[in-house]
């Protein structure tokens, strides 16, 4: 039912989002848009508003839209972004009297989740994004989004402690996207701004996170924006909070140094000397214990140093014995290795020498030979020196095969000759401990004591009593053997019985499928041949006749006057009465039966 004093234009959108479709409400929610901009003039008649959407649950249908696929939506994104900004609009000014813990500790982290959410996701659709209308678009919803966030927790100073410990805000934080990072590093300025303390009632992981996320995009990017806002940002921090910038000195050792060399002149210096200061500050006011630690490393180190150093020349004589030895020994090895190269060169030259000295002395000999040997004995004189001559390259041949057969067969001799050894040695030590080892003696097994006797008896005796057995005569015996004989021949003889009747129903049966199979499979009478006939034709003579008898009988009644017809007018063209049929067939065999 309506209140008294409700906004007319509020409880006209209740009652079409109530009668509309699902997916029509995201767009009519927009128009809340108009209604709170209609009503900004005035403070308490802004208010009054909000408590109407509120009260009428259109900001609950705000935050379950935004719960929802956004894809999905009408609009998609720019629905989603614009409902985000309603919704925060709408929370900041609120005052709720009725039920105030479920709407400031449920209603309120609810939202500020959701908004985190969509910010999450457009940050994700702007970085894979390709083209640049596509990256500009989500960039500004991304930023109508975080403006939200801002409001809301500016309009709800306790949702600042809420934004900041949610772990969807680091995962925003932690990008190395440069817009979005610029963002959400304005975000936690507000947060600060607006909470100058919240750093200190966070919790101690979510603090360093945050810190050293700043820390971070100072060492790992050249960008001047991203530099100034984190800059800025730990400066903020260290103004704030006095007790952070000795975590500053003790955590991030190298902070003075990166500010100092990587970012000064580009264009934030004051903000740089202004951080540089209160770091410095803090490290002058601990200097007598950095001075005492400075002194303590140094002795520590001396000490070290003349240990190190100490060692270092109690084995200096024997590194230098080790470096002289080594230097001989590659001098000796270059000396040797001159030497035989020397020998080889040499060997190579008198081996040549000595070749072209035989060659001349072989010519000077044949034509010694020329002149001696007659014309006609000549081609006899050529074949016995080929034959000679034959004869020695494989007498060199063979020996210079046999010897690299007999190198190369060395090592496995030599392998084998081993292995007899160590086969000798292990079955001398395998009979020497053989012979050594005493063969155990004989126990006999533990009988049984006479009271242990005594006690099996009495139970089997008292088991015997309790179980006696039943007694028969011979004379039943064998009765009970006869009749038992008996049964057995009768069970034999029917089974065998029953086996015989048995095969001839499966025989029969599968005759009976085949003349079915048969039949089915039949050609009609304008595609029958003789062959067709003679598988339907049986090869028993008795049944052949009857089954010509019966046709002929068939066609004789087909060819009746139609006065012997004249009870048959209720019957069906092709069915033939059971009398002429059976007076033909009575004496027909089918099946074994008559």
């Amino acid at each position: 039912f309506p209140m008294a004093g409700t906004d007319p234009q509020v409880l006209a959108l209740a009652a079409q989002i109530t009668e509309s479709r699902e997916q029509n409400i995201p767009l009519l929610l927009l128009k809340l848009r108009e209604i709170l901009s209609s009503h900004s003039v005035g403070y308490e008649e802004s208010n009054k508003i909000k408590q109407d959407i509120y009260d009428y649950g259109l900001t609950q249908y705000c935050l379950l839209v935004l719960k929802r696929d956004h894809s999905q939506l009408h609009g998609a994104w720019a629905t989603a972004a614009q409902l985000a900004e309603i919704l925060s609009h709408c929370c900041v000014g609120l005052e709720v009297k009725e039920d105030p813990e479920e709407f400031y500790e449920k209603f309120l982290p609810s939202a500020v989740d959701s908004l985190l959410v969509l910010g999450k996701r457009l940050q994700a659709r702007f970085i894979r994004a390709i083209k640049d209308k596509e990256k500009q678009d989500f960039l500004h919803w991304f930023q109508i989004v975080t403006d939200a966030i801002c409001w809301l927790f500016g309009g709800h100073i306790q949702l600042a402690a809420c934004v900041l410990q949610n772990d969807r805000f680091l995962q925003l934080l932690i990008t190395d996207d440069v817009e979005t990072a610029i963002i959400m590093m304005s975000v936690l300025r507000n947060i600060l701004r607006i909470n100058s303390s919240i750093l200190l009632q966070v919790e101690e992981e979510t603090l360093h996170s945050v810190l050293d996320e700043l820390v971070y995009k100072l060492s790992s990017t050249t960008n001047p924006a991203v530099g100034s806002a984190a800059t800025k940002l730990l400066l903020l921090v260290a103004k704030f909070c006095k007790q952070l910038v000795q975590l500053f000195t003790a955590r991030y050792k190298g902070l003075k140094g990166l500010l100092s060399k990587q970012w000064t002149g580009k264009g934030f210096d004051r903000e740089i000397s202004q951080l540089l200061d209160l770091l410095y500050l803090e490290q002058s006011s601990g200097k007598g214990e950095m001075q005492k630690q400075h002194q303590a490393a140094c002795i520590i180190q001396a000490a070290w140093r003349g240990f190190q150093t100490r060692k270092r020349l109690k084995k200096l004589p024997q590194a230098v014995i080790t470096l002289q030895r080594s230097f001989r020994a590659k001098r000796e090895q270059e000396l040797q290795h001159l030497t035989k190269q020397k020998e080889d060169e040499a060997l190579k030259l008198q081996m040549q020498l000595q070749r072209q000295r035989a060659m001349r002395l072989f010519h000077e000999r044949q034509l010694a030979l020329l002149e001696v040997v007659h014309a006609s004995q000549m081609n006899k004189y050529m074949q016995e020196m080929e034959e000679k001559s034959a004869l020695t390259i494989q007498r060199f041949w063979r020996g210079y095969r046999a010897r690299r057969i007999f190198h190369q067969q060395k090592q496995s001799l030599k392998e084998y000759k081993a292995a007899i050894i160590i086969q000798r040695a292990a079955c001398k030590f395998l009979e020497k401990r053989r012979r050594r080892r005493l063969l155990s003696p004989w126990k006999e097994p533990k009988g049984l004591t006479d009271e242990q006797r005594l006690a099996l008896q009495q139970k089997v005796d008292d088991y015997i009593k309790l179980h006696p057995a039943s007694q028969m005569s011979e004379e039943r015996s064998k009765e009970l053997h006869m009749q038992a004989q008996a049964k057995l021949a009768q069970f034999l003889l029917r089974s065998r019985l029953d086996r015989g009747a048995a095969q001839r129903r499966e025989s029969l049966l599968a005759q009976v499928n085949t003349d079915v199979e048969l039949l089915m499979n039949a050609p009609g009478l304008a595609e029958a041949t003789e062959k067709d006939l003679g598988t339907f034709m049986s090869r028993s003579i008795p049944v052949a006749t009857k089954a010509r008898q019966t046709h002929n009988t068939m066609l004789e009644h087909a060819r009746w006057p139609w006065w012997k017809k004249l009870g048959d007018e209720f019957m069906e063209d092709n069915v033939i009465p059971d009398d002429a049929i059976n007076t033909e067939l009575e004496t027909l065999f089918i099946g074994g039966k008559k």
